[in-house]
């Protein structure tokens, strides 16, 4: 139950409110910079990307506002719905879609494109706020840990299948929420293991790494039986150890076999981040993306070259200088100062996201707004993590920088359902 709300605008957050604007600007000066030619210098030119983001941008404030508009009872009550339309959605595009890039994850109108992948976070975040606050939901419950997981996972497969993967890994975001929620560290610790045993089997011979477990694992049932006082669970922890190592090496021979179907790309891509194609022709494989990258970032120094002054980006030596790799504009144009501004602004939103997120009165509204948080941080890391080689080339794009209609549509309906939520925190009758 709720009382009337007498405006859009009242009770809302205006400092998210306010650094959304601002990222949105610098974002579209980034990519002016970019793609910056001296035959179409008017940064208002829309046959440019930085045109034609300018529509994008505008198309994103009416978003915003068409938000604020909706009774926020709306996103409470219909989670499960949009989650199924939406789910419908990324299949359909599967099969009535346009292939760009390998990936056929786009749906075109003429000259304008939807990427489905984009949205299917925000309705995920609803679907995920909606089952986990509900009264009947405990968190202790294997049951409700294997249904949240499978309203994540299943888009993501979805996803997968349209060949988006670096898409599909940002719903791994979705963790910090349930862990948030209530739901064992122990999850997040297996998680750690898992991905360091994952990365050990593409760098590490399989029949060496199996054996390697299984001298690690006889160690550490040797150890258990003679500390161990009852002689019964010992038994039984010796048997959890010798079926871990059966499920270890199970997943190493997995990967293995995995990464041999995968596309000659993705296996560069992935070789590149664990430094087994580092120097092997940088002008034709996808250590190249990364290594312009740095020579971009690092040519901006303490203060930049100035804007517009970018020579890297300028003479397109930065592949995907306007969307993936788009904080390279920053970090040679405006250096490390510039640099550590953006990424101070980004911590600002995502911290001011969290701190209003544990305010509100309902439990809805605060799981969705962590995962508002995980997402815009799981993009910003990986995305600036990709441009200065310490995270893998997976084409994600940078929230409010990157140029494109639908990750920008996408976030910016994702953020203001929060917003707007909020706004309706005060007006809530408890």
């Amino acid at each position: 139950m709720s009382r009337e709300q007498k405006s859009i605008f009242q009770n809302i957050d205006w400092t998210i409110t306010g650094l959304f604007v601002v990222l949105l600007f610098l974002g579209w000066l980034n990519i002016y910079a970019a793609v910056f030619n001296d035959e179409h210098s008017s940064i208002f030119d829309i046959s440019q990307k930085y045109g034609k983001q300018l529509m994008w941008i505008t198309g994103a404030l009416l978003i915003a506002i068409v938000v604020l508009i909706i009774d926020a009872n709306f996103f409470t009550a219909f989670p499960f719905p949009i989650y199924i339309a939406c789910c419908l959605t990324l299949i359909s595009v599967i099969f009535f879609g346009t292939e760009i890039s390998g990936s056929k994850s786009w749906f075109r109108f003429g000259d304008f494109g939807l990427q489905p992948a984009e949205f299917g976070k925000f309705a995920v975040c609803l679907a995920l706020a909606k089952y986990m606050s509900s009264l009947d939901t405990q968190m202790a419950r294997f049951q409700t840990k294997v249904i949240a997981f499978f309203i994540i996972l299943f888009p993501a497969l979805i996803i997968i299948l349209e060949k988006e993967t670096g898409t599909a890994l940002v719903y791994t975001a979705f963790i910090f929420v349930m862990f948030r929620e209530g739901f064992s560290g122990n999850i997040m610790l297996g998680g750690f293991f898992t991905v360091l045993l994952l990365i050990s089997a593409l760098l590490v011979n399989k029949v060496v790494l199996v054996i390697l477990l299984a001298v690690i694992a006889v160690v550490v049932a040797i150890a258990i039986w003679v500390s161990s006082r009852n002689r019964k669970k010992a038994k039984q922890f010796i048997m959890g150890v010798f079926a871990l190592l059966v499920v270890a090496s199970a997943g190493v021979y997995g990967v293995d076999h995995a990464f041999s179907k995968m596309a000659p790309h993705q296996k560069v891509r992935i070789n590149v981040f664990l430094g087994k194609d580092v120097g092997k022709d940088l002008k034709k494989k996808a250590g190249y993306n990364v290594n312009q990258s740095l020579i971009a970032i690092g040519s901006g120094g303490f203060a930049g070259k100035g804007f517009l002054q970018g020579t890297q980006t300028k003479y397109n030596f930065v592949p995907e200088q306007s969307t993936d790799f788009i904080f390279c504009t920053v970090g040679e144009e405006w250096g490390f100062l510039g640099s550590a501004v953006v990424l101070f602004l980004f911590l600002a939103l995502i911290l001011r996201i969290i701190f209003i997120a544990e305010r509100q009165r309902s439990s809805f509204s605060r799981i969705y707004g962590y995962g508002v948080a995980s997402i815009l941080f799981f993009h910003v890391t990986v995305n600036v993590g990709m441009t200065i080689g310490l995270a893998p080339v997976i084409g994600i794009p940078l929230p409010f920088f990157s140029y494109g209609g639908s990750s920008l549509w996408a976030f910016t309906i994702l953020l203001f359902i929060f917003i707007k939520l909020d706004s309706n925190r005060l007006l809530i009758l408890r």
